[in-house]
């Protein structure tokens, strides 16, 4: 199964349903289908050419939908550069992947001449809105020439569909190979594990390059509407699920946290809403309560991660229960493996460890990446036997729940002592004053590490380092209380709106290790 037969299917199912919603307009999937047809044709105009990489480099937009397919369609190969990355990283990604051509919006022509010179490999830049200069084609008036008929263009399922860039936590830019057949095979195991229906609608706020854009053609091809939001804003999210509707959403565990912060979220019920997705990063105890107490029990948790995009466990809704220990327990979870995914725990010498004991969570599926875009070592790293290793943490409970516990390259050794951030970071948000946590560990003299936690706290409360260390230190063993407390206006969040601990280790805010340690570390 081809990505691009997928396409054809929805709009042959579902011409006149409307597939997506964007500031006030819509595009039926006779319309989107249409579009993207004549965009690829028009690329291929220019001297593009099946395996070509394009770099796509826009926020959320009418347009988003469109590119992604037409690119699928035409066999050219998708490139998304995080609008957030600074020139070097985006200069860095263009020439790594020998992208022949970049398309991008109005907003971003500055960085689009400002990158110009320093890849001579690009061909074609296509701009979307505003006015183009000379250099570039402007798409908008350009694509009015062209046909929408059916590009010429034999695409196959191992033909590459896209290279998706992820930073992990170490700040290396790694590039996900993924396939036709991956790609569709992304979208079928989605099918498998969500339920969506024939007119459903889902919102989109994340950035579509990324994780939310995987959530598109399997609504595309249930006939479902994709609703895109340029980005992020509490409040204007609250509005948008009263005003469209929406049945599914997507947020990861700070977006919602964020949500519950917002003055006046009691006001928004989310009638519409029949499925919360939330993955991507541990979702803190208190909001995940907070959330079920508003929005009652349409919270599905997923786990999964570029190398092998979403859904691998699923935790639905009928599991988000609290009423009994073990029901408690269970939320603390990421879930049980999807159906189509295979997923172990391995020790440091690659043997499967027992029920209970932490290791390496590794994984085997049909949606797996087939490598990393010219790195053969690190692929040799990642992808063992056909297994993904994840570099994340995690065990197995004795019912097949998996619990994610945290990056290997997060934990903390602290006196010979292994703490998970997340442990410490729940107990945070359990305080009253608490908005937002994140630990890391940083250098200690006599410890080789220490635990220091960055704290947002609610508008109008107050804590104190001092409170917050007693309170950890009341419900956590005294090594893993933090030794430090920094107060910030907020934390450093990727794309995606995951807590970028690396940028915190690196001294975010310009805080000075000295400075804020504490006599007593014990």
């Amino acid at each position: 199964m081809m990505a691009a037969e997928l396409i054809r299917r929805g709009a042959l199912h579902f011409p006149k349903h409307t597939a997506v919603h964007f500031n006030g307009l819509t595009r039926t999937f006779e319309e989107v289908y249409q579009s993207s047809r004549r965009l690829a044709n028009g690329l291929m105009r220019l001297g593009l050419r099946k395996g070509d990489r394009v770099a796509i480099l826009l926020a959320n937009s009418l347009e988003s939908v469109e590119i992604d397919f037409a690119l699928l369609l035409s066999g050219l190969v998708r490139v998304p550069l995080n609008t957030r990355l600074s020139v070097a990283e985006q200069r860095h990604m263009i020439r790594e992947t020998e992208a022949s051509a970049i398309l991008y919006s109005a907003p971003f022509l500055a960085r689009v001449e400002a990158l110009r010179a320093q890849v001579p490999g690009v061909r074609v830049f296509g701009q979307f809105g505003g006015e183009a200069p000379d250099w570039a084609v402007h798409l908008d008036t350009y694509l009015k020439t062209v046909p929408d008929d059916e590009p010429g263009v034999r695409v196959g399922a191992s033909d590459l569909a896209t290279i998706q860039y992820t930073s992990g936590t170490t700040g290396t830019l790694k590039a996900a190979v993924h396939t036709q057949e991956t790609w569709a095979a992304i979208c079928n195991n989605i099918l498998l594990s969500l339920d969506i229906r024939e007119g459903d609608v889902m919102l989109h706020a994340a950035p579509l390059t990324h994780a939310s854009g995987t959530l598109v053609l399997p609504h595309w091809v249930r006939g479902a509407a994709n609703a895109v939001l340029p980005g992020f804003v509490p409040s204007a999210y609250l509005e948008a699920v009263e005003a469209l509707r929406p049945t599914t959403l997507n947020l990861v565990p700070t977006m919602i946290v964020m949500l519950l912060n917002t003055p006046g979220v009691e006001r928004y019920r989310f009638e519409s809403v029949r499925n919360l997705l939330y993955g991507a990063s541990p979702m803190p105890r208190q909001a995940l309560a907070r959330g079920l107490e508003l929005w009652g029990p349409k919270f599905i948790q997923y786990y999964g991660q570029t190398e092998a995009p979403l859904i691998l466990t699923v935790l639905s809704q009928a599991e988000h229960v609290a009423d009994t220990e073990t029901g408690q327990r269970r939320l603390l979870s990421c879930g049980r493996p999807a159906a189509h995914a295979e997923i172990r725990i391995v020790g440091e010498d690659g043997q499967e460890l027992k029920t209970g004991e932490i290791g390496e969570i590794v994984v085997r599926t049909n949606q797996t990446m087939t490598g990393y875009w010219k790195a053969p070592e690190l692929t040799a790293q990642t992808l063992r036997d056909g297994w993904i290793h994840t570099r994340d943490m995690g065990y197995f409970d004795p019912d097949g729940y998996l619990y994610l516990v945290d990056r290997r390259s997060d934990m903390i050794i602290t006196g010979g002592f292994n703490v998970y951030p997340r442990e410490v970071e729940d107990v945070l948000y359990q305080h009253e004053a608490v908005a937002e946590a994140a630990v890391v560990g940083v250098p200690d003299e006599k410890w080789v590490e220490t635990i220091r936690a960055f704290v947002v706290l609610r508008p109008g409360r107050t804590a104190t380092e001092a409170e917050l260390v007693e309170f950890c230190k009341q419900r956590l063993a005294s090594y893993k209380k933090p030794t430090s407390v920094v107060f910030v206006d907020d934390l450093p969040k990727s794309a995606v709106g995951k807590v970028v601990r690396r940028l915190l280790r690196e001294g975010w805010g310009q805080v000075s290790t000295e400075s804020a340690q504490m006599e007593e570390r014990r």
